[in-house]
């Protein structure tokens, strides 16, 4: 029997116990920086399995770690559980269904990424235990994925220097290696101060904040024609100045979010953004002033790793969804267009088979994907130490992130299925870079040579601290 064989029956036998970390996740949505109780089922599960636990990692009160073992090479297995607002929904529904008027819901799936990285992370405790081997493994409860950059933060704060390589997943349609392409990005809130006065009475003594952001959009909107194909600029009234349409705005916020290819890229786009900010300012005889929110860098690779994950993922198959999970996938399909459908296969470079209800395959390591690219704060964790993710497929073929639709399939028996497949996934490969030396020597070789060539620099400036009200108060 080959050594991850023990490591997967290890993961197997905590199956329902982290299916139910998971559900009363999922059950308890938060939105970024203020998951305290999706934190504590995640501290409760630590104690439970006797991991050594710290938290407050980096000044964050929801970020936490688990370590068991000792000596040795430090593997981490990163985990998130933070969820997205306005996308509250009951679970095995297909159809829009919320469980409150704009309540949060789990709409990227990271109640099973956290269930399934922290489940792998205790099945590799065990098997180090068991086999008597050198070395630590660690599990990163990671907050604030979505817009927060918590990860980006906690290594800036040196959370991951004694690591030697960092394994995670994430929830898809279809099982993969990710291939390492994410977009950087930057969060700046931009506050316009001008001059309050009677919008009829005496709109000349007036300086419009509103009437400021409106003419910077505009211009960022003229920009996009004239910047690289892969970047992306987004924005959001935070503050649009009141509901008094008689009064002339004297304060309003819009946050603008900036990505693109890599750092170097983004930074210019950055300077772009704030001078047409400026502009704004300039045309309307306001005060502009801004602070950086967040920010996170783009993903770099790691070929050993990836291949070592590879090997697992073809040995493991695809998850084993059954017909009553076919039955489900289908009844979410058919809210979906074409369109939605074509895309997710086009992401995985495969031939679109409008039949497919669930992804029965695992895609090759090199394939070429197209579509567009969002952005992670593992980003930053490749940059510190070497990174691979899994993409595993939980939900239904074509289904769009941070849609209700995603939530509905949250608790799902194949969303189970896939969370426990991938947990596997990441445990073989830890148990791989125990068991062998070289596979680790090289992935830290490879980037090492990475980052000769391209130093690393935090994408959040050192004097800005983890929003964790700035987060809260949306």
């Amino acid at each position: 029997m080959k050594n991850t064989d023990r490591v997967w029956d290890l993961v197997d036998s905590r199956r329902d116990d982290y299916i139910g970390l998971s559900d009363r996740v999922f059950d308890q949505p938060e939105i970024a920086y203020t998951e305290f109780r999706s934190v504590s089922e995640h501290k409760k599960m630590l104690e439970q399995e006797g991991f050594r636990i710290s938290e407050g990692v980096a000044g964050i009160p929801t970020a936490i770690v688990g370590e068991a073992g000792d000596e040795g090479p430090v593997i981490a297995i990163l985990g998130e559980f933070d969820a997205l607002p306005e996308l509250g929904q009951v679970a095995g529904v297909a159809e829009h269904q919320p469980v409150e008027a704009g309540g949060p819901g789990h709409g990227c799936g990271h109640n099973l990424l956290g269930s399934a990285a922290l489940m792998a992370a205790s099945a590799v405790k065990d098997y180090l235990a068991e086999r008597g081997i050198k070395g630590r493994v660690r599990y990163y409860g990671c907050p604030a994925e979505e817009g927060g950059a918590a990860k980006t933060f906690m290594v800036r704060e040196g959370v991951f220097d004694d690591v030697d390589a960092a394994i995670s997943w994430h929830p898809a349609t279809f099982t993969a290696v990710n291939e390492a392409r994410s977009l950087a990005n930057t969060r700046i809130d931009f506050t316009f101060h001008g001059r309050a006065a009677h919008a009829a009475g005496a709109p000349e003594l007036g300086r419009s904040a509103l009437d400021a952001i409106e003419l910077m959009n505009v211009g960022v909107n003229y920009m996009r024609e004239h910047m690289p194909d892969e970047a992306r600029v987004h924005y959001a009234y935070l503050d649009a100045g009141g509901i008094a349409p008689n009064v002339v705005q004297s304060k309003a916020t819009v946050r603008q979010l900036i990505r693109a290819r890599d750092l170097s890229e983004l930074r210019g786009l950055i300077e772009r953004v704030r001078k047409i900010g400026e502009g704004a300012a300039l045309m309307t005889e306001t005060e502009v002033e801004t602070s950086v929110v967040s920010g996170v860098s783009n993903l770099i690779g790691n070929r050993p790793l990836e291949e070592t994950m590879q090997r697992n993922m073809d040995r493991l198959g695809a998850p084993d969804f059954d017909d009553q999970d076919r039955e489900f996938a289908d009844k979410i399909r058919a809210t979906l267009s074409k369109d939605n459908i074509t895309v997710s296969f086009r992401r995985i470079g495969a031939e679109v088979d409008p039949d497919l209800a669930l992804c029965d395959f695992v895609a090759p390591l090199d394939r070429h994907s197209e579509g567009g690219e969002g952005s992670t704060d593992v980003g930053d964790v490749s940059w510190a130490v070497p990174t691979v993710q899994a993409r595993v497929a939980t939900c239904a073929v074509g289904t769009p992130f941070h849609t209700w639709q995603l939530t509905a399939q949250g608790k799902a028996p194949a969303a189970h299925k896939g969370m426990t497949h991938a947990a596997k996934i990441m445990a073989g490969t830890a148990v791989d870079l125990f068991e062998d030396s070289s596979v680790l020597e090289d992935a830290i070789k490879a980037h090492r040579s990475k980052l000769e060539r391209d130093p690393y620099a935090c994408p959040i400036p050192d004097d800005v601290s983890p929003p964790l009200k700035a987060m809260s108060n949306q």
